[in-house]
């Protein structure tokens, strides 16, 4: 039987050129060669599989190569190169730290660095895994490392940078290796597969491509396998066969079937691909990949980070076309919720079958409501503010400015424009109160949370609240926020209509604590945003916590970017601090007993007499 050697040694780099997704590194080390200026103490750091120890070996080679070319490539024809593709140069040492990390070896090292070189230029020395080197070796090799002979070349690499401690970091240059792009490991696969004789399908090199995670040592790996078990033709179903992977045609039939809110197909097709011997999980993180390159494949501009063939890309294409931008969000925010809850799950397999239903509701809730002629979510994202993050797992009809509204709960990072310190507002998901022909909706909107069974659709592009399962009851909630939508009368922003919204609300806080720091705020409006001053901290806090305020005032004015700033006014604070009064223990019980004389009676009965 013929020895056989593994693509990762059999093609393993022997030029700068050869390597793979590392352009950034080998460019400058090419320069650097050029120019004469090489350091003496080099740090690759990176993943796996990326090519630290190749470069390594590349650039040791290359400083003793007697012969280099006109863009500094080693030669591979010298008694220098030939002795080192043979393992048996006596300028090149390397050294496994991770067997051999005592201060013992370190210190044969720093004895063979005192020799100079018999021939050749220098003296190379590679330590690969340095992070496994004990403290006292590091702290052995620390002296050698910052002034080595002029002969002397040291080329460490590391998977765990932040495991070598930081004196022996600043004596080096640092080289950061990244993860290698599946396109650039696809070409690499292409090229090997016709050294090889071999005929592989562009869809089965991307798959093995992903299943590398960007190391491409792992993915020759894999080619290697797929190779053994195919007959000289590397397919998809091979791959998808013998690495345990669910095939792309599952994720678009499942889509499908959601898209028409055809549930029994749903699950059946689940049950199929459980029955295939494939986890739950597996599939739902593979459904929401799946999505998500639906979700970028929507947009021409966003279409290059696919990493899919061009076949395959043109399929995410047409189906992403027949998917709304609201089904693709709804559904990665259902997954992701599923995936979140999923450990806790006791039946893995209903738990996600529950949420599959949940899906193919809403999308049948969309289409009903389109029927019936309401109005689309705005698609486009707005040219004046970047799109939101939408987070809410149900869709419903808004107007025309609903994308831009419903934003989730995150910090404006826009400058304040008053000069004092202010506390930024964050953005609250809109389901506030709506106004019907000027008239303020009920309290109830405002202040009262709905109980946990009642299935509401909210606000613009509003939540759906523990949603029940009858599409009903869904789609007249639907068409009654449609309706309430239409009946919006929207007001300027200015002081007195600001004022006059502010009292309103104030009057339907239930909370007088919340009540009362409302009306004591001092009210503004500059450069179209709301200041809002207040004496103290808790009233601050009071202002930020009360969230149903600024969805009420979005509202009310017609502008879901309406921002407010929460100031605190240092005179107002110490006007405060004046009228607070500390009392004693003493005047604490006085106080007490005068709205309950019972208590000085008690207090004599027992004896008891206040300090």
């Amino acid at each position: 039987m013929s020895k056989f050697i593994v693509s990762a040694r059999k093609y393993r780099p022997d030029q700068f050129q050869d390597v793979v997704g590392q352009e950034h590194v080998t460019s400058v080390l090419k320069q650097a060669l050029s120019s004469g200026k090489v350091a003496q103490a080099f740090l690759f750091t990176g993943p796996r599989g990326v090519g630290k120890t190749t470069c390594a070996r590349i650039l040791a080679k290359t400083l003793n190569c007697l012969h280099p070319s006109e863009d500094y490539e080693p030669c591979n024809n010298c008694a220098s190169c030939e002795s080192f593709a043979n393992n048996a140069s006596f300028n090149i040492t390397e050294l496994d730290a991770a067997s051999n990390n005592g201060v013992e070896h370190i210190r044969s090292l720093i004895e063979k660095v005192r020799f100079q070189p018999q021939q050749g230029k220098c003296k190379v020395f590679i330590i690969d895994e340095v992070h496994m080197l004990s403290l006292q070796a590091f702290n052995a090799f620390l002296k050698t490392l910052e002034e080595p002979p002029s002969y002397a070349y040291f080329i460490l690499a590391t998977t765990e940078k932040h495991k070598i401690i930081p004196t022996i970091l600043s004596r080096c240059q640092i080289y950061d290796f990244k993860r290698i792009q599946v396109k650039d490991i696809v070409s690499h696969l292409q090229v090997l597969s016709e050294k090889e004789g071999l005929k592989a399908d562009e869809e089965a090199l991307h798959l093995i491509a992903q299943k590398a995670d960007g190391a491409l040592r792992d993915a020759l790996s894999i080619f290697d396998r797929m190779a053994s078990l195919s007959n000289k033709h590397i397919t998809l179903e091979v791959v998808t066969t013998n690495l345990n992977i669910l095939d792309y045609d599952y994720y678009f039939k499942v889509v499908d079937h959601l898209l028409l809110a055809d549930t029994a197909n749903v699950l059946l097709t689940f049950n199929d691909i459980v029955s295939r011997g494939f986890e739950p999980d597996i599939f739902m993180l593979g459904l929401a990949e799946h999505v998500r390159n639906l979700l970028v494949a929507r947009e021409k501009a966003t279409q290059s980070l696919l990493e899919v063939s061009d076949k395959l890309a043109k399929k995410y294409i047409q189906q992403a076309e027949s998917s709304s931008q609201s089904f693709l969000l709804n559904t990665l925010h259902y997954l992701n919720e599923c995936d979140v809850q999923f450990k806790m799950a006791k039946n893995k397999k209903l738990h996600l079958e529950l949420y599959l239903v949940k899906i193919a509701h809403i999308s049948q809730a969309i289409q009903v409501h389109l029927e019936g002629g309401g109005t689309v979510v705005a698609e486009k994202k707005t040219p004046s503010r970047k799109a939101p993050v939408i987070n809410t797992p149900a869709p419903t009809p808004v107007a025309k400015q609903s994308a831009a509204a419903s934003t989730p709960k995150e910090v404006v990072k826009t400058p304040s424009p008053v000069e004092n310190k202010t506390v930024e507002e964050p953005i609250e998901k809109l389901d506030a109160p709506q106004e019907n022909n000027g008239k303020p909706a009920p309290a109830s909107h405002v202040t009262k949370a709905k109980s946990p069974k009642t299935s509401t659709i909210k606000g613009k592009l509003g939540t759906l609240a523990t949603p029940k399962l009858s599409l009903d009851s869904i789609t007249e909630e639907v068409k009654e926020q449609a309706a309430a939508e239409q009946n919006i009368v929207k007001k300027e922003l200015n002081l007195e209509n600001l004022k006059e919204v502010w009292a309103a609300y104030c009057k339907k806080v239930e909370s007088n604590s919340v009540r009362t720091t409302l009306e004591d705020t001092d009210l503004s409006i500059v450069d179209g945003s709301i200041i809002s001053k207040v004496g103290s901290k808790v009233a601050a806090g009071h202002l930020r916590e009360e969230s149903n305020l600024m969805q009420y005032l979005r509202t009310y004015f017609g502008d879901p970017g309406l921002r407010r700033f929460i100031e605190i006014d240092k005179e107002k604070m110490e006007q405060v601090n004046q009228n607070v009064k500390i009392l004693s223990s003493k005047e604490i019980f006085e106080k007490f007993c005068e709205k309950n004389s019972l208590l000085l009676d008690f207090t004599k009965d027992l004896d008891l007499y206040p300090d």
